[in-house]
C-alpha cells in the first residue's frame, strides 16, 4: 500500500472548523516503521497495519510500503507519509527505519541513512554529528521499541537507522542546507500530527535559524519576506547566509523570537506592500490574512507633506505599488514613511529587548524604495 492510513475516524477524519484533513509528521512515520520492523524483528511478523500512540494519546495506524526480514540480524519497514491537505514538501515520500539488536546496555542508537541529515552546526537542539532526528520523534521512537519489547522478549537495546527516499533533493527546498543539516532532510515533529496551513513547520524552521545564528556568534541578522529582499540585504551588508532568515509571512514569529532571544541587531527586509502591513501593525504578512490598507497610506503620505489630492489619489490606489509610484512622482517619500512606522512596530512587538532594528522596503526587482534608520536597543 502507498499511503498511511487515517487515525481512528477514517481517512475521511477532519479538522474541527477547517474541513480539512490532518496528516502525520515525519517522526510519526519513522516510530510506526521502527514499531513494525522492531516486532518483525522479534516475532518474525510485521504488523500491517501497525498502530502507533503519539504523544497526545492519539492511536493512528500506518499501512506499511515496504517490509525486509532478516531473521537475527536486521529487520526495515517504510511508510509513505501522507501529509493530509497541508501543502507539505514531504507529503508522499517513503520513510524507512532499520532495526538491529544492539547488546544488552546499549540502549537506543540513532542512525542517518539515506535521505536523512547530520547536523554539522551548533545551535540545533542535537548536538554536532548527530542524525537529524529530533528530540520528540526520538522519544516516541524509544518508548515504542520499550514496548515492543516488553510485548516479545527482546531488551530494547537496537540501532534504528531512518532513511528517506529522496531526502536529500527534497531537502534542497527546505531550511536544512541554511540550518547547516547537510545530507537529507530532518525528522520532526512534537505531537505526530501535521496541522494543515498551521504553517509550524515553517515558524520552527525561523526559531532554528535565530539559534544557528547566534550559535556561529551572529550579531546582525536580517528577516527577509523571500529571496530578492535576500539579495537586497547581502548587498547591503554583505550579511552571510547563517544570518540571514527566511520569514516568509511570518514578521510576528521572527520578532517574538529575537524579543526572548535577542541579538545586537535586526533588519527587516521585504516589499514595499508586505511591509506596508507591518507599519499598519499586523504581524502575519499573508495576503489572505492581512490586506494592503491604502487608507493607512493615505494618512502616512499626508503626514509626509502630500496634499490633499495626492492623498486622495493615494487611497483610491488599485495597488500599494501604484500609491507609492503616486508619492515618488510628487517628491513624497512614502517608502521611507512605511519603513520607519514598520520599525516602530517592530519595536513596540520586541518591548524593550536590547534589539537595534531597521526596515528595507524594495520593489519587486529588488531596488530599495524606502529604508528607515536603525533605532532601539542602543542603536548602532
Amino acid at each position: 500500500m502507498s499511503q498511511a492510513s487515517e487515525a481512528k475516524g477514517g481517512r475521511g477524519a477532519q479538522l474541527k472548523h477547517t474541513g480539512l484533513r490532518p496528516g502525520w509528521t515525519t517522526g510519526s512515520c519513522a516510530t510506526a516503521a521502527t514499531t513494525a520492523a522492531y516486532t518483525a524483528l522479534l516475532s518474525g511478523e510485521f504488523p500491517d497495519p501497525v498502530t502507533i500512540t503519539l504523544p497526545k494519546g492519539q492511536t493512528p495506524a500506518f499501512a506499511l510500503a515496504v517490509e525486509e526480514l532478516v531473521p537475527g540480524s536486521y529487520a526495515t519497514a517504510g511508510v509513505v507519509k501522507d501529509a493530509g491537505d497541508d501543502p507539505d514538501v514531504t507529503h508522499g515520500a517513503l520513510v524507512r527505519a532499520t532495526v538491529r539488536v544492539l547488546p544488552p546496555g546499549s540502549g537506543v542508537v540513532f542512525r542517518a541513512g539515506p535521505g536523512v541529515g547530520t547536523v554539522t552546526r551548533p545551535g540545533l537542539p542535537l548536538d554536532v554529528g548527530e542524525p537529524a532526528v529530533n528530540p520528540v520523534p526520538r522519544q516516541m521512537m524509544r518508548e515504542h521499541v520499550a514496548r515492543v519489547a516488553a510485548a516479545h522478549g527482546g531488551t530494547g537495546d537496537v540501532e534504528i537507522t531512518v532513511s528517506v527516499d529522496h531526502g536529500e533533493e527534497i531537502a534542497r527546498s527546505t531550511w536544512n542546507p541554511r540550518l547547516g543539516i547537510l545530507g537529507g532532510l530532518s525528522i520532526l515533529g512534537t505531537t505526530g500530527i501535521v496541522v494543515p496551513y498551521s504553517c509550524s513547520a515553517w515558524i520552527d524552521s525561523i526559531r532554528r535559524g535565530v539559534d544557528v545564528a547566534r550559535a556561529a556568534g551572529r550579531t546582525h541578522l536580517a528577516g527577509c519576506t523571500g529571496s530578492t529582499s535576500e539579495r537586497t540585504v547581502v548587498s547591503l551588508y554583505g550579511l552571510p547566509e547563517d544570518a540571514l532568515l527566511d520569514m516568509g509571512d511570518f514578521a510576528g514569529a521572527v520578532l517574538k523570537y529575537v524579543r526572548r532571544h535577542p541579538v545586537e541587531r535586526l533588519t527587516v527586509c521585504g516589499g514595499f506592500a508586505k511591509l506596508s502591513k507591518l507599519a499598519a501593525g499586523h504581524l502575519d504578512l499573508h495576503s489572505a490574512r492581512s490586506q494592503v490598507d491604502k487608507g493607512f497610506l493615505a494618512e502616512l503620505a499626508r503626514a509626509g507633506g502630500a496634499s490633499p489630492e495626492l492623498a486622495e489619489a493615494v487611497a483610491a490606489a488599485n495597488t500599494g505599488l501604484g500609491a507609492l509610484q503616486l508619492c515618488a512622482a510628487a517628491g513624497v517619500p512614502l517608502g521611507d514613511l512605511v519603513a520607519v512606522r514598520a520599525r516602530d512596530e517592530a519595536l513596540a512587538v520586541l518591548r524593550g529587548a536590547r534589539v537595534a532594528v531597521d526596515v528595507v522596503c524594495i520593489d519587486r526587482a529588488g531596488a530599495v524604495v524606502g529604508r528607515s534608520t536603525v533605532a532601539g536597543g542602543g542603536a548602532l
